[in-house]
């Protein structure tokens, strides 16, 4: 279920991204510190666990900073 959100969460960033550039980076800020809460959440778990448990969560926020890169920099590559 997490996979699906995280997804949806980097389409619609890219949209956003692509439409209105400037606007995009307040929605994609926030999404990356909610992630980042829940990977030091999941870091406090002792030993292997907390890397496994924080883990998802550090890939998903650097997914979400890829696709609001991708969309701001195919926006500068159109003509207009």
């Amino acid at each position: 279920m997490m996979i699906v959100g995280i997804v949806a969460v980097c389409v619609v960033l890219a949209v956003l991204a692509f439409l209105v550039p400037r606007l995009s980076k307040h929605p994609e800020r926030g999404t990356q510190r909610t992630l980042g809460a829940g990977s030091r959440a999941g870091g406090k778990a002792p030993g292997v666990l907390g890397r496994i448990f924080s883990k998802p969560f550090r890939s998903s926020s650097k997914a979400v900073g890829k696709s609001g890169a991708a969309g701001r920099r195919g926006r500068g590559h159109m003509p207009f």
